[in-house]
């Protein structure tokens, strides 16, 4: 029971120092060819994005997320959402679109 409890720990440590590996590579190309990859601010960005919502607590929560994953928040207070194709396709459990 204790080796296998260690082949999990040993086997999740070896995962996450990949992902980070890879993460780190990512960044380390962007920097390579001079581009600065920056965040957004995403709680501005999604504040005018729903400032016209009429349920804003729970826009702002859908759109945080997705521009945390997506580093992008279409313009306007709806649509233009082809603009940012990782947001667009982002949908819910249930296969509604997830983004406002």
């Amino acid at each position: 029971m204790a080796l296998s409890k260690f082949l999990v720990a040993s086997l999740l440590i070896s995962l996450i120092l990949v992902h980070d590996h890879a993460v780190d590579a990512v960044e380390g190309e962007a920097k390579e060819q001079g581009s600065v990859v920056q965040k957004i601010d995403c709680n501005g960005a999604c504040g005018a994005r729903c400032r016209l919502a009429r349920r804003q607590n729970l826009c702002k929560r859908a759109c945080g997320t997705c521009c945390r994953r997506c580093n992008c928040v279409p313009p306007g207070t709806a649509g233009n959402q082809k603009v940012c194709p990782c947001y667009y396709n982002m949908t819910t459990h249930g296969g509604r679109r997830k983004c406002p």
